[in-house]
């Protein structure tokens, strides 16, 4: 296990060979005094600082609300429009497993001083790292591309072309991020992206049917179809996706939280996850109540539809506003989320003050993620199909990297005391397993019907 000084609640651990790094966070800079040496993050809140420290939003709360970018809303607008209300009961039990894994990320990341990309290096073998790290850059790629897809669909909802801004985006998301601004325009961009807060609205406006709202929600309400399976797996990849337990154990890291920490860590980690997954239940609500029973979606027009009992006539607008902040600000910080990992397993410089010469791997490797992603996102496919295809993508490897957590988690030599406890490990590895068998069972039904068997 890996011990921390009295220091180690202030500053974040130096990996061996690295310079000390930052990790990409959606918080504002706190521009007061640094604390005296040894001072827990309770010692602060104590000493009056708690309104800093509810101004500025953790990492498990940034992290989980993460997943309702571009293509999450894209998912759960279609799960509403295709199956009305029978994906309720399901996101329950996708919120069970937000929490818990969540919640393991911060741990790791709390009781160790490591985030888990230097976890997984150091634990597992070189192979399997280089498993990890390859479903963390597939997956991460391919969430890069829904969110200038997203960018793109936002701007068709006033009327200019995504040839146009796309590129636009792209060039401006590296430049501010290369030059050192980025922590300011993500401000702005979290800014717009609270125009989804009106999803909760929308679904009481909306009259939907509480009573099959609440029996959708208690009991299971499958179906048996590959269509069904299909979204479940996206709902797992936009809800549980990998790359934010990466951010969140990384973020806690970076804020020095310690051992100490570990209540508010855990406070943070697990709020997050409830409120994220609470706007997700609405967005489902809302969009069943609207246009429910309609079939999947086939453009973000009609998404947005299931904000019209809010906004009415400008329910496009909105929606545009919200999926515009949404993805501008996901495209910056899935691509530096995956840098960050690769270059942490690797064990060189990653920071984004850095200049190219000095983070080469790090800032090409974002650099790389931004522009194939714009690129892609131009081609002529359906968006709606675009954006749930890669939250699929994420569902089939997010199993494999939940099961890097789960290991960790589970081993004493890791973590100590803090060690995931019996009922925890059987709770937790219930809710993996899960993830998996779906993930499992769409690959299986698409083989099937590649030879006609299905």
């Amino acid at each position: 296990m890996t011990t921390r000084d009295d220091n180690a609640g202030d500053r974040a651990p130096v990996t061996a060979g690295t310079s000390t790094t930052e990790t990409p966070s959606l918080a504002p800079h706190d521009p007061s005094p640094a604390p005296r040496p040894g001072a827990t993050l309770w010692q602060r809140l104590r000493r009056g600082r708690i309104f800093a420290y509810l101004a500025i939003a953790g990492p498990g709360l940034i992290a989980a609300n993460a997943g309702n970018d571009a293509a999450g809303i894209a998912t759960y607008s279609s799960a509403g429009s295709q199956f009305v209300y029978r994906t309720l009961f399901f996101m329950v039990l996708v919120t069970v497993a937000l929490v818990l894994v969540q919640e393991m990320s911060v741990r790791l990341g709390t009781y160790t001083g490591k985030g888990l990309a230097a976890l997984i290096r150091e634990q597992f073998s070189l192979r399997w790292t280089a498993l990890a790290l390859f479903c963390v850059l597939l997956a991460n790629t391919g969430l890069v591309v829904s969110e200038f897809a997203g960018i793109g669909a936002a701007f068709e909802l006033i009327g200019l072309s995504r040839y146009v801004v796309v590129p636009i985006f792209a060039v401006l998301i590296w430049a501010l991020v290369l030059f050192g601004s980025y922590r300011y325009a993500e401000r702005i961009f979290l800014v717009f992206s609270l125009a989804f807060l009106a999803y909760p609205i929308a679904a009481i406006l909306g009259h939907p049917d509480w009573s099959a709202v609440g029996a959708n929600l208690v009991l299971p309400h499958f179906v048996a179809d590959k269509a069904f399976v299909l979204l479940g797996v996206a709902l797992i990849g936009t809800t549980v996706s990998p790359y934010m337990q990466l951010y969140a154990a990384a973020g806690v890291v970076d804020r020095g939280a310690g051992p100490g920490d570990y209540p508010l860590v855990r406070a943070d980690a697990i709020s997050g996850a409830l409120f994220a997954c609470i706007i997700s239940i609405t967005i489902i609500i809302a969009t069943g109540a609207t246009i429910g029973g309609q079939g999947p979606l086939d453009s973000a027009d009609q998404a947005a539809q299931a904000l019209r009992p809010v906004a009415g006539s400008g329910a496009e607008l909105l929606f545009a506003f919200g999926l515009l902040g949404a993805s501008a600000l996901a495209g910056a910080v899935v691509p530096l989320s995956s840098s960050y990992a690769i270059s942490e397993a690797i064990g060189v410089e990653r920071s984004v003050s850095r200049r190219f010469r000095e983070a080469p791997l790090f800032l090409g490797l974002f650099t790389f993620q931004v522009f194939l992603g714009a690129a892609v996102a131009l081609t002529p496919v359906n968006l709606i199909s675009l954006l749930i295809g890669t939250q699929v993508l994420q569902g089939v490897v997010a199993p494999i990297v939940l099961s890097y957590i789960l290991i960790l988690a589970n081993r004493r030599s890791v973590l100590g005391d803090a060690v995931n406890g019996r009922v925890f490990r059987v709770a937790a590895t219930v809710a993996v397993t899960a993830v998996a068998v779906m993930s499992l069972l769409l690959v299986g039904q698409t083989l099937l019907g590649l030879v006609g068997l299905a």
